[in-house]
């Protein structure tokens, strides 16, 4: 069974609560929920969150959406990924996380056409080499690797950001690069701070009441139109890990 499984909380440092805060009248997180519903050959979508308290809300919200849910760890993210994927017998698990609204089915659909396609295969990223908008990121690796990435991750690094243990290990690890062109990853869609929330509101606000199934190329049209939103926050730093496929043991 292929799963989706997104990590969500309410402790972020930079923009807490950011998941739940509201865009017309609806939580950022809704959006992103209706959008991977539309994901083909997917079987199954859970939210993975903490056991800390500020993240009984994320639990309500859940249950509002008639979306699974299962808490862990707050900081050791890997073990909670893990206890979600092994939770819904997952055979291949898809990461996203709960800060991009934006995320586009198409993209997940060709992630997971590839991680198929390229058998025998333990993991495809698109930001093994980032060529799209930093918002559009998608991981998909076998429940084989996550499990040896649970069992064997020591670094914190390892444990706090999931799948580091897998694409660190290019050797041992099958690793397969989605990339696209034109390369479109100077775009900042992600939502992480105040400058990007307010990004992301103003597409979603436009876009979504003319088409709710608005893909990236309509985003891609608005922010043409509209040249000076992209300056928001292009003053925001990247918060992440970033894949660079050195050798370890």
């Amino acid at each position: 069974m292929i799963a989706i499984i997104v990590q969500a909380r309410m402790g972020s440092t930079r923009l807490p609560g950011k998941v739940l805060k509201p865009i017309a009248g609806r939580p950022m997180f809704a959006y992103q929920l209706e959008r991977l519903r539309r994901v083909r050959g997917v079987q199954r979508i859970v939210v993975a969150t903490t056991t800390a308290p500020a993240d009984d809300r994320i639990v309500e919200f859940c249950a509002g959406e008639g979306v699974a849910c299962t808490r862990g760890s707050e900081q050791d993210v890997l073990l909670r990924y893990f206890e979600a994927a092994t939770a819904c017998a997952a055979s291949s698990v898809v990461r996203v996380t709960s800060d991009c609204p934006l995320l586009d089915p198409d993209v997940v659909e060709q992630a997971l056409d590839t991680f198929r396609e390229r058998q025998p295969c333990d993991y495809v990223s698109n930001m093994l080499e980032p060529t799209w908008p930093y918002g559009m990121a998608v991981e998909v690796c076998s429940m084989d690797a996550l499990t040896q990435a649970h069992r064997e991750a020591r670094e914190p690094a390892e444990r706090e950001h999931v799948t580091p243990f897998i694409y660190w290990r290019p050797t041992r690890f099958r690793l397969q690069s989605l990339t696209r062109t034109p390369d479109l990853s100077h775009h900042r869609w992600t939502v992480d701070t105040p400058e990007d929330f307010e990004l992301v509101s103003r597409i979603i606000t436009t876009l979504y009441p003319r088409e709710p199934q608005f893909r990236l190329d309509d985003v891609l049209a608005l922010l043409a139109a509209n040249p000076s939103w992209e300056h928001l926050n292009a003053h925001v730093q990247q918060k992440s890990v970033r894949p660079d496929t050195r050798a370890q043991s």
